[in-house]
């Protein structure tokens, strides 16, 4: 039993990465999960442009 990491063998690092790699899998899988779900779908709206409006704060007439 070794309680330093640094008098770990290989094995024990070797745990420690597979640990650390299965641990970050289940984390990602729960977070994707839990975000696909129908209720939270978006969908894209098309708009199409309608006539030309021209907002100004003054009645002087500008063409450009």
């Amino acid at each position: 039993m070794n309680h330093s990491i640094h008098s770990a063998d290989r094995t024990t690092h070797l745990k420690i990465v597979v640990m650390a790699l299965v641990a970050g899998l289940a984390v990602a899988g729960f977070a994707l999960s839990t975000r696909t779900s129908p209720d939270y779908s978006q969908t894209a709206r098309v708009m199409k442009a309608g006539k030309p409006v021209v907002l100004t704060s003054s009645d002087i007439s500008i063409v450009r």
